[in-house]
């Protein structure tokens, strides 16, 4: 095609087939060597000319990101592109990126405010009960200071993982038990040991944003569930299971994140029974369980282990700084997921795991959630009441935990609101970060333990306006 003659439209549409195939370069759907669709084939994929189709190869041949081969077709060059996660699925709205939101929280200035975020206030932490410990460990052997922990982890620490299982009716012995160095770390393992590029996994919608991103990662085909205040909407994982044979689904079971909702026995029943029908494995993340003032149902205490893993950690309720999770699940998949921790990180952290351990035994921990119920409770009626004077409604009151997810009031949409927040320093939480379908536009989680400041209500009220 003559320069002289392309239109903008033109440009227009060969710029969009330049970018999708760039995009797809980047998040691996396209690898060096694969190749492209003839010129014909890819103006009907794309909807465009031949013409146009010609040009956009061209340019893409000019600037080295494919190569062409007389007689052969177009194909992609070079090496392996670095892994954009970002570009896996569809192109979101930086105020709606779980990695903005994660990025915005961690990189906070101190000064922010940050009711969006996943954790508790440093003041909320047992801070002197980690020092007490920490000087604790300094005096002991030299060993736990200097060498790397054993395969499985400490087994002092297993040991009363496996008797604080047993008070929410899970069955499993220490050997059963691999320590991570965190929960998500727990779910990267089991995604390496248990599934490979393409496979389905069904997560919530919404969920916790994590979820997604790692999935992403392992090039998951991945499948919203629909959740209900009383857990996943039964109908609709049996009908995806039935049409997708997902692998995985994934899952918090103690106060759902971002929901706070506790699964009923009736909906956890009704799940196993479809987990069986369909040869589905369930991760359940329990990280929130030490919130509960009352134990909700857990798929392992009700299907046991043949089809549901366990993991949990200590970031939200003792320390995000000392990493320490842990995998539970049958017998025979502990030596090789015990592998995968070898090839990928070698040893966990000894140090964190004998720091848990501490604080743990000693009563220190058990009284402090105490208190930090009682605190919960009482930050949760307050911000309750502070939101709904601005017109913001809880979809469910939680039982107990950290989160409310709230509507918005109506033609307010939750991002935008972000975006306006972020720039007098507060960090929010927008719905869609959460929702793989795109469909919490109007919603929003917060964190009560962090909307303690007043500015956080006077800046939310200036954000829903502009």
């Amino acid at each position: 095609m003559d320069i002289a003659t392309q239109t903008p439209e033109t440009h227009t549409f060969i710029d969009h087939v330049m970018a999708t195939i760039r995009a797809r370069i980047a998040a691996r759907s396209l690898l060096p060597g694969d190749r492209l669709p003839s010129i014909r084939g890819g103006a009907r994929q794309f909807g465009v000319s031949n013409s146009t189709m010609v040009e956009a190869y061209d340019r893409l041949v000019a600037d080295g990101t494919i190569s062409s081969r007389r007689g052969s077709g177009f194909f992609v060059s070079g090496h392996t592109a670095p892994l954009s996660i970002a570009q896996i699925g569809p192109k979101l709205d930086r105020a709606i990126d779980p990695f903005w939101v994660s990025r915005q929280s961690l990189d906070a200035r101190p000064e922010m405010l940050k009711p969006g975020c996943g954790w508790l206030p440093p003041d909320w932490m047992p801070t002197a009960a980690i020092r007490r410990a920490l000087r604790n460990i300094s005096r002991s052997k030299d060993t736990i200071l200097t060498d790397y922990a054993p395969p499985l982890g400490l087994m002092a620490l297993r040991q009363l993982l496996s008797r604080r299982m047993a008070g929410y009716g899970i069955e499993a012995g220490p050997d059963q038990i691999v320590l991570t160095d965190s929960g998500t770390q727990a779910i990267d393992l089991l995604c390496r040991f248990l599934i490979k590029p393409g496979d389905t996994v069904l997560i919530d919608d919404p969920c916790y944003f994590n979820f997604q991103a790692l999935l992403r990662a392992h090039r998951a085909n991945i499948i919203g569930v629909p959740f209900t205040p009383i857990g996943p909407d039964v109908d609709a994982f049996a009908r995806l299971a039935a049409i997708h044979n997902p692998r995985l689904y994934i899952t918090n079971s103690g106060l759902h994140n971002p929901t706070g909702t506790s699964l009923s026995p009736m909906v956890a029943h009704r799940i196993l029974k479809t987990v069986e029908e369909n040869d589905l494995i369930v991760i359940e993340d329990d990280i929130f369980a030490d919130f509960e003032t009352s134990p909700s149902p857990r798929y392992a205490a009700l299907g046991g282990f043949d089809r549901i893993i366990h993991i949990g950690s200590f970031s939200k309720t003792l320390s995000a700084s000392v990493r320490c999770g842990y995998i539970a699940t049958r017998p025979d998949w502990i030596d090789g997921i015990a592998d995968l921790k070898i090839a990928t990180g070698f040893s966990g952290a000894n140090l964190s795991a004998e720091l848990v351990l501490s604080v743990l035994k000693d009563g220190t921990y058990r009284r402090h959630m105490e208190n930090l119920h009682a605190r919960l409770s009482r930050a949760m009626d307050v911000t309750q009441t502070r939101l709904k004077s601005l017109g913001i409604t809880p979809v469910i009151t939680p039982d107990a935990g950290i989160f409310l997810w709230c509507r918005l009031p109506d033609g307010i949409d939750a991002a935008i609101v972000a975006r306006n927040a972020l720039v007098d320093g507060v960090v929010l939480a927008p719905g869609n970060v959460f929702s793989i379908s795109q469909s919490a536009n109007n919603l929003m989680r917060f964190n009560v333990a962090q909307c303690a400041d007043d500015h956080v209500f006077d800046i939310l009220a200036r954000a829903m306006q502009t």
